[in-house]
């Protein structure tokens, strides 16, 4: 054989690889480029079975609506203990406002303690987790707005299936446990679970039930509230992980499933966007001081006021509302996108 056909034989040995080659980046790319419409395609399925507007544009202390992805924003979260029938009816056994302001990528994170004895409008003094079970949630952002002073901008509620499978999709959470103790299980069987003071790995089930024990805590609600944002931090810190992203279709069914939401399609991948470098380090958490109190043979939380007034200024700043002097009423406005006329309803 002469070198030119051996030089031949090479060239034809080197085509059917490079063919492959080809043919493996083709597979892969279409492989790829499916996967991310499937996730698309999941993404806006679940958000549009999760939207609900609940019939309005904005909330009524802005004048005009705002943007998640340019505005400050609060959302408010709420944990549903009964949605089986689409949030009428059941009990918030959580209700958490967050604030973002995009100017430093912030968050702040307030948990109300469910037993908070507030004005509920149109029912009186009442437990504000109980605003939920009279009005659904329309009438628990209506209380909460009243009782912060800021306008809750969105709202999430979320289910106990829905908030244990997301747990259990991100493959579950660390938190550090304060101290010893046993919980219930919310299934049927009633199982107790048992916490070890430290670190500790959480499954969906052990993740809910460490998030709503507050008996055999010292600091009852207080204490409840901690481990609620210590929980909502773990979370945060699963999704935004990168082995998180082979799990999305996974979590926007679960979502479709179990969360409604004002958040439209449009207005989640803005806020991803805007907050793409977020991490946990950017939270602050809030603590609204109060005690414990009977009231006619009721367990109340009474907030003290001027706890409240603090927070009320705290979250105001963050959502660029300016704070002044209480006392003077025709400087207590806000900038241009707060109603002072509807916060007086």
């Amino acid at each position: 054989m002469n070198r030119r056909d051996m030089k031949r034989v090479k060239k034809k040995k080197k085509r059917p690889i490079l063919r492959r080659l080809l043919f493996l980046a083709l597979v892969l790319l279409i492989g790829i480029g499916s996967y991310v419409g499937y996730v698309f395609y999941q993404t806006l399925e679940a958000a549009n079975n999760s939207y609900d507007d609940l019939g309005r544009e904005k909330s009524k202390l802005r004048d005009s609506a705002v943007s998640i992805s340019n505005d400050p924003v609060s959302i408010l979260l709420l944990g549903v203990e009964d949605y089986s029938s689409g949030g009428k009816g059941g009990r918030s056994d959580t209700l958490m406002v967050a604030t973002f302001n995009p100017e430093d990528q912030s968050m702040k994170l307030l948990s109300i303690p469910r037993d908070s004895r507030v004005e509920i409008p149109g029912k009186g003094l009442d437990k504000i987790n109980h605003s939920f079970s009279k009005g659904g949630k329309e009438l628990t952002i209506e209380t909460v707005e009243d009782f912060l002073e800021i306008p809750i901008d969105y709202y999430a509620t979320v289910n106990f299936d829905g908030f244990k499978n997301i747990v259990d999709i991100v493959g579950g959470i660390t938190v550090d446990v304060p101290f010893d103790f046993v919980q219930n299980s919310d299934d049927r069987k009633a199982e107790k679970l048992q916490f070890y003071e430290g670190p500790m790995e959480l499954d969906g089930r052990y993740a809910l039930a460490y998030a709503r024990m507050r008996h055999e805590d010292i600091k009852g609600d207080i204490g409840r509230n901690e481990r609620q944002q210590q929980v909502v931090k773990a979370i945060i810190d699963e999704i935004a992980s990168a082995g998180t992203l082979l799990k999305v279709d996974k979590l926007t069914n679960e979502v479709g499933n179990n969360v409604e939401t004002n958040m439209k399609v449009s207005e989640l991948l803005g806020f991803y966007q805007k907050y793409s470098g977020f991490s946990t380090s950017n939270i602050e958490t809030l603590t609204l001081d109060g005690v414990g109190e009977y009231i006619n043979g009721i367990s109340y939380w009474l907030p003290e006021e001027e706890s409240v007034i603090e927070i009320q200024d705290e979250l105001k700043g963050h959502l660029g509302i300016t704070v002044t002097d209480s006392s003077d009423e025709t400087d207590s406005t806000t900038t241009d996108d707060f109603d002072t006329s509807a916060a007086s309803e």
